[in-house]
């Protein structure tokens, strides 16, 4: 079983997260569908456990 994520972890993570999205789409030569579904699917990946840890 996890431990909860406190919110300075959650912000910190939703941080790291944007700015890895934004050093991505900076260097894209071209922004098309796999690139987009990739950063959806790993959003996804960062908001859900924030989502089920803030519920709990």
């Amino acid at each position: 079983m996890s431990r909860r994520l406190n919110r300075t972890q959650s912000v910190l993570l939703v941080l790291f997260w944007a700015v890895l999205c934004y050093m991505v789409l900076v260097s894209a030569q071209r922004i098309d569908g796999p690139l987009i579904l990739s950063l959806v699917i790993s959003g996804a990946l960062v908001f859900i456990p924030i989502y089920k840890s803030m519920r709990k």
